[in-house]
Protein backbone atom coordinates (compact mmCIF):
# COMPACT_ATOMS: atom_id res chain seq x y z
CA UNK A 1 0.00 0.00 0.00
CA UNK A 2 0.98 3.64 -0.25
CA UNK A 3 1.67 6.06 2.59
CA UNK A 4 -1.65 7.84 1.94
CA UNK A 5 -5.07 7.25 3.48
CA UNK A 6 -8.48 8.63 2.58
CA UNK A 7 -10.76 9.79 5.38
CA UNK A 8 -14.51 10.20 4.86
CA UNK A 9 -17.49 11.28 6.98
CA UNK A 10 -15.65 14.09 8.75
CA UNK A 11 -18.05 16.51 10.40
CA UNK A 12 -18.39 19.99 8.94
CA UNK A 13 -17.63 21.26 12.44
CA UNK A 14 -14.21 19.55 12.52
CA UNK A 15 -11.27 21.77 11.56
CA UNK A 16 -8.19 20.84 9.56
CA UNK A 17 -6.07 21.26 12.70
CA UNK A 18 -8.22 18.73 14.55
CA UNK A 19 -7.81 16.25 11.69
CA UNK A 20 -4.05 16.82 11.64
CA UNK A 21 -3.76 16.45 15.42
CA UNK A 22 -5.80 13.25 15.30
CA UNK A 23 -3.61 11.51 12.73
CA UNK A 24 -0.28 12.89 13.97
CA UNK A 25 -0.18 10.14 16.60
CA UNK A 26 0.35 7.66 13.74
CA UNK A 27 3.49 9.37 12.45
CA UNK A 28 4.82 12.39 10.58
CA UNK A 29 2.34 13.89 8.11
CA UNK A 30 3.79 15.31 4.90
CA UNK A 31 0.54 16.61 3.41
CA UNK A 32 -3.13 16.88 4.32
CA UNK A 33 -6.05 18.21 2.31
CA UNK A 34 -9.57 18.66 3.64
CA UNK A 35 -12.51 19.23 1.28
CA UNK A 36 -16.30 19.41 1.74
CA UNK A 37 -18.38 16.79 -0.06
CA UNK A 38 -20.74 19.47 -1.42
CA UNK A 39 -21.53 23.18 -1.27
CA UNK A 40 -23.90 22.66 1.64
CA UNK A 41 -22.61 24.33 4.80
CA UNK A 42 -23.53 21.24 6.83
CA UNK A 43 -22.04 18.77 4.35
CA UNK A 44 -19.53 16.24 5.65
CA UNK A 45 -15.88 16.56 4.68
CA UNK A 46 -13.27 14.18 3.36
CA UNK A 47 -9.51 14.29 3.75
CA UNK A 48 -6.45 12.86 2.09
CA UNK A 49 -3.60 12.33 4.53
CA UNK A 50 -0.11 11.44 3.32
CA UNK A 51 2.47 10.26 5.83
CA UNK A 52 6.22 10.20 5.53
CA UNK A 53 6.23 6.43 6.04
CA UNK A 54 3.97 3.58 5.00
CA UNK A 55 3.92 2.17 8.53
CA UNK A 56 2.15 5.32 9.74
CA UNK A 57 -0.56 4.85 7.11
CA UNK A 58 -1.06 1.26 8.25
CA UNK A 59 -1.51 2.47 11.82
CA UNK A 60 -4.02 5.09 10.63
CA UNK A 61 -6.20 2.30 9.23
CA UNK A 62 -6.81 1.19 12.83
CA UNK A 63 -8.77 4.41 13.30
CA UNK A 64 -11.54 3.36 10.91
CA UNK A 65 -14.94 4.03 12.57
CA UNK A 66 -13.26 5.96 15.39
CA UNK A 67 -14.88 9.10 16.76
CA UNK A 68 -13.36 12.37 15.55
CA UNK A 69 -15.39 15.23 16.96
CA UNK A 70 -19.11 14.49 16.50
CA UNK A 71 -18.66 11.89 13.74
CA UNK A 72 -17.17 8.41 13.35
CA UNK A 73 -14.76 8.65 10.42
CA UNK A 74 -14.15 6.12 7.68
CA UNK A 75 -10.44 5.50 6.98
CA UNK A 76 -9.34 3.58 3.89
CA UNK A 77 -5.99 2.95 2.24
CA UNK A 78 -5.10 4.77 -0.95
CA UNK A 79 -3.65 2.47 -3.63
CA UNK A 80 -0.03 3.04 -4.52
CA UNK A 81 1.13 3.78 -8.06
CA UNK A 82 2.49 0.26 -8.31
CA UNK A 83 -0.81 -1.22 -7.17
CA UNK A 84 -2.72 0.90 -9.67
CA UNK A 85 -0.38 -0.33 -12.39
CA UNK A 86 -0.79 -3.90 -11.23
CA UNK A 87 2.89 -4.21 -10.46
CA UNK A 88 4.56 -5.45 -7.35
CA UNK A 89 6.22 -2.64 -5.50
CA UNK A 90 9.88 -3.04 -4.70
CA UNK A 91 11.09 -0.33 -2.39
CA UNK A 92 14.62 0.05 -1.09
CA UNK A 93 14.87 1.42 2.40
CA UNK A 94 17.98 3.25 3.48
CA UNK A 95 19.74 2.04 6.59
CA UNK A 96 19.09 3.99 9.74
CA UNK A 97 21.49 4.60 12.53
CA UNK A 98 20.37 2.21 15.27
CA UNK A 99 22.52 4.07 17.77
CA UNK A 100 20.31 7.12 17.35
CA UNK A 101 18.26 7.70 20.49
CA UNK A 102 15.33 9.30 18.71
CA UNK A 103 12.16 7.21 18.70
CA UNK A 104 9.57 8.16 16.11
CA UNK A 105 5.86 7.37 16.28
CA UNK A 106 6.25 4.89 13.43
CA UNK A 107 8.71 2.85 15.50
CA UNK A 108 6.38 2.45 18.46
CA UNK A 109 4.20 -0.64 18.94
CA UNK A 110 0.61 -0.07 17.81
CA UNK A 111 -0.54 -0.85 21.34
CA UNK A 112 1.52 2.10 22.64
CA UNK A 113 0.08 4.44 20.01
CA UNK A 114 -3.48 3.39 20.86
CA UNK A 115 -2.70 3.95 24.56
CA UNK A 116 -1.53 7.48 23.70
CA UNK A 117 -4.83 8.16 21.91
CA UNK A 118 -6.78 6.98 24.96
CA UNK A 119 -4.59 8.94 27.37
CA UNK A 120 -5.13 12.10 25.35
CA UNK A 121 -8.91 11.84 25.49
CA UNK A 122 -9.85 10.17 22.21
CA UNK A 123 -12.40 7.35 22.30
CA UNK A 124 -10.99 4.18 20.74
CA UNK A 125 -13.19 1.09 20.47
CA UNK A 126 -12.14 -2.23 21.93
CA UNK A 127 -12.28 -3.62 18.40
CA UNK A 128 -9.63 -1.13 17.26
CA UNK A 129 -7.53 -1.95 20.31
CA UNK A 130 -7.75 -5.65 19.52
CA UNK A 131 -6.60 -4.94 15.96
CA UNK A 132 -3.58 -3.06 17.32
CA UNK A 133 -2.73 -5.98 19.61
CA UNK A 134 -3.12 -8.39 16.69
CA UNK A 135 -0.71 -6.37 14.55
CA UNK A 136 1.87 -6.35 17.34
CA UNK A 137 1.50 -10.12 17.68
CA UNK A 138 1.81 -10.64 13.92
CA UNK A 139 4.74 -8.34 13.26
CA UNK A 140 6.32 -8.33 16.70
CA UNK A 141 7.80 -5.34 18.51
CA UNK A 142 10.13 -3.54 16.14
CA UNK A 143 13.83 -4.23 16.58
CA UNK A 144 14.49 -0.50 16.42
CA UNK A 145 12.05 0.15 19.28
CA UNK A 146 13.84 -2.33 21.54
CA UNK A 147 17.27 -1.06 20.46
CA UNK A 148 16.42 2.58 21.14
CA UNK A 149 15.06 1.79 24.60
CA UNK A 150 18.07 -0.37 25.44
CA UNK A 151 20.54 2.29 24.26
CA UNK A 152 18.69 5.06 26.06
CA UNK A 153 18.50 3.06 29.28
CA UNK A 154 22.16 2.02 29.30
CA UNK A 155 23.51 5.43 28.27
CA UNK A 156 21.39 7.66 30.48
CA UNK A 157 20.36 5.23 33.25
CA UNK A 158 16.71 5.97 32.59
CA UNK A 159 15.51 3.41 35.10
CA UNK A 160 17.30 5.37 37.83
CA UNK A 161 16.36 8.82 36.55
CA UNK A 162 12.80 8.35 35.26
CA UNK A 163 10.86 11.63 35.28
CA UNK A 164 14.00 13.42 36.46
CA UNK A 165 16.60 13.37 33.69
CA UNK A 166 19.76 15.33 34.50
CA UNK A 167 20.10 18.21 32.05
CA UNK A 168 23.88 17.83 32.18
CA UNK A 169 23.53 14.85 29.85
CA UNK A 170 22.33 17.25 27.17
CA UNK A 171 19.33 15.13 26.18
CA UNK A 172 16.62 16.80 24.13
CA UNK A 173 13.64 17.50 26.41
CA UNK A 174 11.26 16.97 23.53
CA UNK A 175 12.69 13.55 22.71
CA UNK A 176 12.89 12.26 26.27
CA UNK A 177 10.64 14.04 28.72
CA UNK A 178 6.90 14.29 29.07
CA UNK A 179 4.20 11.67 28.83
CA UNK A 180 5.09 10.75 25.21
CA UNK A 181 8.88 10.92 25.56
CA UNK A 182 11.40 8.14 26.09
CA UNK A 183 11.42 8.54 29.86
CA UNK A 184 7.73 7.53 29.92
CA UNK A 185 8.80 3.93 29.27
CA UNK A 186 10.62 3.70 32.58
CA UNK A 187 9.75 3.80 36.26
CA UNK A 188 12.01 5.00 39.08
CA UNK A 189 12.56 1.43 40.26
CA UNK A 190 12.61 -1.21 37.55
CA UNK A 191 12.53 -3.98 40.16
CA UNK A 192 9.20 -2.86 41.60
CA UNK A 193 6.03 -4.68 40.48
CA UNK A 194 4.97 -1.59 38.52
CA UNK A 195 8.35 -1.26 36.84
CA UNK A 196 8.40 -4.90 35.79
CA UNK A 197 4.84 -4.68 34.48
CA UNK A 198 5.63 -1.64 32.34
CA UNK A 199 8.79 -3.22 30.92
CA UNK A 200 6.86 -6.41 30.10
CA UNK A 201 4.17 -4.34 28.38
CA UNK A 202 6.68 -3.00 25.87
CA UNK A 203 8.77 -6.12 25.39
CA UNK A 204 5.93 -8.60 24.92
CA UNK A 205 3.31 -8.63 22.17
CA UNK A 206 0.89 -10.84 24.13
CA UNK A 207 -1.52 -8.27 25.53
CA UNK A 208 -5.21 -7.89 26.25
CA UNK A 209 -7.52 -4.89 25.88
CA UNK A 210 -7.40 -4.16 29.61
CA UNK A 211 -3.59 -3.93 29.43
CA UNK A 212 -3.92 -1.09 26.90
CA UNK A 213 -6.43 0.72 29.11
CA UNK A 214 -4.13 0.35 32.12
CA UNK A 215 -1.18 1.79 30.17
CA UNK A 216 -3.40 4.62 28.91
CA UNK A 217 -4.28 5.51 32.50
CA UNK A 218 -0.59 5.53 33.41
CA UNK A 219 0.20 7.84 30.47
CA UNK A 220 -2.73 10.06 31.43
CA UNK A 221 -1.24 10.32 34.93
CA UNK A 222 2.12 11.34 33.41
CA UNK A 223 0.39 13.87 31.18
CA UNK A 224 -1.56 15.25 34.13
CA UNK A 225 1.56 15.42 36.32
CA UNK A 226 3.54 17.25 33.63
CA UNK A 227 0.87 19.95 33.27
CA UNK A 228 1.64 23.09 35.30
CA UNK A 229 -0.82 23.95 38.06
CA UNK A 230 -2.70 27.28 37.89
CA UNK A 231 -0.71 28.49 40.91
CA UNK A 232 2.68 27.74 39.35
CA UNK A 233 1.62 29.23 36.04
CA UNK A 234 0.67 32.62 37.53
CA UNK A 235 3.17 35.36 36.82
CA UNK A 236 5.18 33.18 34.47
CA UNK A 237 5.51 33.28 30.72
CA UNK A 238 3.57 30.47 29.08
CA UNK A 239 5.88 27.82 27.76
CA UNK A 240 5.28 25.30 25.00
CA UNK A 241 5.16 21.65 26.07
CA UNK A 242 6.47 18.80 23.90
CA UNK A 243 3.84 19.48 21.26
CA UNK A 244 1.23 16.83 21.99
CA UNK A 245 -1.84 17.22 19.78
CA UNK A 246 -5.03 18.68 21.19
CA UNK A 247 -8.12 16.49 21.39
CA UNK A 248 -10.85 17.62 18.96
CA UNK A 249 -13.92 19.59 19.95
CA UNK A 250 -16.61 17.35 21.37
CA UNK A 251 -14.20 14.63 22.52
CA UNK A 252 -13.66 14.47 26.30
CA UNK A 253 -10.14 14.84 27.58
CA UNK A 254 -9.59 12.36 30.38
CA UNK A 255 -8.83 13.30 33.96
CA UNK A 256 -6.83 10.31 35.21
CA UNK A 257 -8.19 10.77 38.73
CA UNK A 258 -11.71 9.87 37.61
CA UNK A 259 -12.36 6.54 35.86
CA UNK A 260 -15.29 7.93 33.90
CA UNK A 261 -13.03 10.36 32.06
CA UNK A 262 -10.58 7.74 30.80
CA UNK A 263 -12.06 6.92 27.39
CA UNK A 264 -12.22 3.63 25.57
CA UNK A 265 -14.13 1.68 28.24
CA UNK A 266 -16.77 -0.81 27.22
CA UNK A 267 -19.53 1.58 28.27
CA UNK A 268 -18.16 4.40 26.18
CA UNK A 269 -17.37 2.45 23.05
CA UNK A 270 -20.80 0.86 22.57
Amino acid sequence: MSSTVHVANISSKTSEKEVRDFFSFCGKITSLSLTPSSGDAEASQSATVTFEKETAAKTALLLDQTQLGPSAVKVTAAPSIDELAGAKATTAHGARDEANNHLEQEDKPRSRIVAEYLAHGYVISDQAIEKAISLDKTHGISARFNTVLKNFDSKYHATDKARGIDESYGISDKATSGWRGLSSYFEKALDTPTGRKIRAFYLQSDKQVRDIHNEARRLADLKHASSPSPESAMGQTAQTTEGAPTAPTGVPVGDPSAPKTVPGTAAETK
